[in-house]
């Protein structure tokens, strides 16, 4: 196996486990049984786990094609 497949691998299960801790239309804390409003901006601890998650869904797109490329 090549760098591309570990790198592949650490991001998809990377990936997994922050999407699962993301709550859809609530922020950390409604998931977790508390809140009772509704935000439409990402705030505190949801923009960042928000952020990662995208540099995690870019860095397995560009390890997916230069493991296909390779």
């Amino acid at each position: 196996m090549n760098i591309y497949n570990y790198v592949t691998i650490a991001s998809m299960v990377l990936l997994t486990i922050l999407i699962l801790i993301q709550t859809r239309g609530a922020s950390l804390g409604a998931g977790l049984g508390g809140g009772g409003e509704v935000n439409t901006v990402r705030r505190g601890s949801d923009k960042t786990l928000h952020q990662i998650t995208i540099v995690l869904v870019i860095i397995f797109s560009a390890s997916l094609l230069l493991g296909l490329i390779t």
